[in-house]
């Protein structure tokens, strides 16, 4: 059955409250102030039996101005609004200003109850109609119906009954499969229950035993029992006005504010990117910095708002804005906030979050601007697309995507192949888990290695390249090794970069010698091979060439990355055709013999001692040989 939230809406005195006795029969004002000063202080909660057999929370708000702050908790969650004007007084500034934050929440259904009818004669209640529906022109309400009430007399009653109920059909199912989110709206303790939250349940369902966490608080709590319009019950699921005890954490440790949500499941933030729209009727205008009242589902926080796309936001205006708050919080793309004025405490806006955990952006930047219009469209798959180009340095799992925009795994999964199909992003696998970055990200990264190695390869002409673990670190420092290791294995699979040995090139980079190099270089060849094994020390060899002012161990080290050359040691090479020989007289030995002795291999190989105890060692490091009791077999 569809899980409805009706709220009340208006001016102070009004007969918001007396109107929900009337149709329910119970009383919402339950605080010894309110009945004492005869006006609604608090959020007020009850339920209402509708003609067609559903049961529909109500939420009864405070009409009084120094209460928005009240009133805005209670509003976030409502799915149809009863704006309540009074008959004897008309649409009066509370009227307005509840209009104005509920039109900005883009509430969609909402009836208009003209109460207290009784009061005055059929003619000024015509133009009262009059005066409400110029009111309502622009907003959601355009097409209301205004039912005329007397709750004193139990007039128009069953109609408005009857019209809650139409509008109650026509709303959209909550999701109740997703993630659950339960804003709290109060707190308090029962004695032998200890702390109850009570809250409307926007998304998702929670379940008696449940394990949940308090956002932004970070504290870990079990649920021990739920209530569900007064009646206990196993569990609660979205679009339901819940009340939830649990244990674990004091009533002092919970703000009203606070969010229940499943562990690890939101992230905390100080920023937010939001669209912004000023009320037209706004007598301020939010300039850069200004500091604002936010008020995000039953929160209100502090904060700065910077205006991403304009100098300012004038009345009637829309823009993108990053607000910087001035304490942590939790929310989710797509949810809507009021924003005031810090002082005076006016109501200048509202909006939708696009981004729920941020980086710092600058002003003005095409870039910045571009993909805050891709996330207002509300599109999920857009949405997961600029969520993950925006985290691209992170290299995102899915479940870092869950966690931000605060969805089931298996939807972001089903949003990643859509991705991948559309070449829009990149994943890595590693062991079990993917990560993802997106296409732009791959192809910025890609171009500034090519654009780095084109430089080194310009001043090392003669070296095979970076050692890969420098390309790496350089950049992927952030981020697990293996990741950064899985990006330079694409760039060389897509024929990019090659691998030498340790080192990283350009694919089509080779060395190159000047000729004055190769002049050095034949030298060397033809001393190398006239040595044999009886090869000199690097040191030797440049004495013995002796080039007047010629760099030789640079030739050599060039030789060396190019495998002419083979270092054993420190200090000892050898010629390539050599080395290979001597690998084929130790493999002939073995045809012949279980092993080979460190004599065996000098005899073999008419050289010394020192060079066959190098040789040796040099292929054990490679396991070309494997030494056993003073000896070598093949490894």
């Amino acid at each position: 059955m569809k899980n409805v939230i009706i709220g009340t809406a208006g001016h102070i005195d009004h007969g918001k409250t007396t109107l929900i006795k009337a149709l329910t029969g119970r009383e919402t004002d339950n605080l010894k102030q309110e009945k004492d000063r005869g006006i609604s202080i608090e959020l007020g909660f009850t339920y209402f039996d509708l003609p067609s057999g559903r049961r529909a929370g109500i939420i009864d708000v405070p009409g009084h101005e120094k209460f928005i702050k009240n009133m805005l908790a209670g509003v976030s969650g409502m799915d149809v609004v009863i704006l309540v004007v009074a008959a004897d007084e008309g649409m009066m500034p509370q009227t307005i200003e509840h209009l104005n934050i509920l039109n900005l929440l883009n509430i969609k259904k909402g009836i208009i109850a003209l109460t207290k009818t009784d009061l005055v004669d059929s003619d000024w209640i015509e133009l009262v109609k009059e005066d409400i529906y110029e009111s309502v022109e622009n907003t959601f309400l355009k097409d209301s119906k205004i039912i005329e009430i007397s709750s004193t007399k139990n007039k128009g009653l069953d109609k408005l009954a009857e019209e809650i109920d139409v509008l109650t059909g026509e709303i959209e199912d909550r999701d109740i499969e997703n993630i659950p989110r339960l804003p709290i709206d109060r707190v308090f303790t029962l004695t032998g229950f200890g702390t109850i939250i009570t809250g409307t349940l926007l998304q998702g369902n929670l379940k008696i035993s449940d394990e949940v966490e308090i956002y932004p608080k970070g504290l870990k709590a079990r649920i021990r029992s739920i209530q569900v319009h007064g009646e206990n019950s196993e569990t609660a699921i979205a679009g339901q006005r819940v009340a939830v005890n649990i244990v674990g954490v004091k009533k002092s440790e919970i703000e009203k504010g606070n969010i229940i949500s499943l562990p690890d499941s939101m992230v905390n933030t100080r920023m937010l990117d939001v669209k912004l729209n000023v009320l037209d009727n706004s007598p301020w205008i939010i300039e850069n910095r200004t500091r604002l009242r936010l008020y995000l589902g039953t929160e209100e926080i502090l904060a700065r708002a910077v205006v991403l796309d304009k100098e300012n936001l004038t009345p009637g205006e829309s823009g993108y804005v990053q607000l910087r708050l001035e304490s942590l919080t939790s929310s989710k793309i797509g949810d809507r906030f009021i924003v005031r004025f810090y002082s005076p405490m006016t109501t200048v806006g509202g909006g939708i979050v696009l981004d729920n955990n941020p980086s710092k952006k600058k002003r003005f930047k095409a870039d910045i601007i571009e993909e805050l219009k891709n996330r207002e469209t509300g599109n999920k798959v857009k949405i997961l697309e600029e969520s993950i180009k925006e985290r691209s340095r992170e290299f995102a799992s899915i479940k870092d995507l869950s966690i931000e925009l605060v969805t089931k795994e298996e939807e972001i999964k089903k949003n990643i192949k859509k991705l991948i199909g559309e070449e829009k992003i990149v994943a890595f696998k590693l062991s079990d888990t993917q990560s993802f970055i997106h296409i732009d990200y791959f192809n910025k990264i890609k171009d500034d290695i090519k654009e780095f190695l084109n430089k080194y390869h310009e001043k090392n002409s003669l070296k095979k390249g970076v050692l890969r673990e420098e390309l790496r670190s350089k950049y992927f420092f952030n981020i697990k090794p293996k990741l950064g290791e899985l990006f330079i294995d694409k760039l060389i699979d897509d024929d990019i970069l090659k691998q030498n040995d340790l080192f990283i090139s350009l694919k089509d980079f080779e060395i190159e010698f000047s000729e004055s190099e190769k002049s050095i270089k034949n030298d060397i060849n033809d001393l190398m091979l006239k040595e044999k094994f009886n090869t000199p020390k690097i040191s030797d060899i440049i004495n013995i060439l002796d080039y007047k002012n010629q760099d030789i161990s640079k030739t050599i080290n060039a030789m060396i990355q190019s495998e002419d050359l083979v270092l054993l040691n420190e200090d000892l090479i050898i010629s390539k055709v050599y080395y290979e020989k001597s690998i084929s007289v130790l493999k002939e030995y073995l045809k012949e013999n279980e092993s080979i002795s460190l004599g065996d291999f000098r005899d073999a190989l008419n050289t010394s001692r020192k060079i066959a105890i190098v040789l040796l060692e040099d292929f054990d490091r490679r396991k070309i040989t494997k030494r056993i009791k003073g000896k070598r077999i093949l490894f």
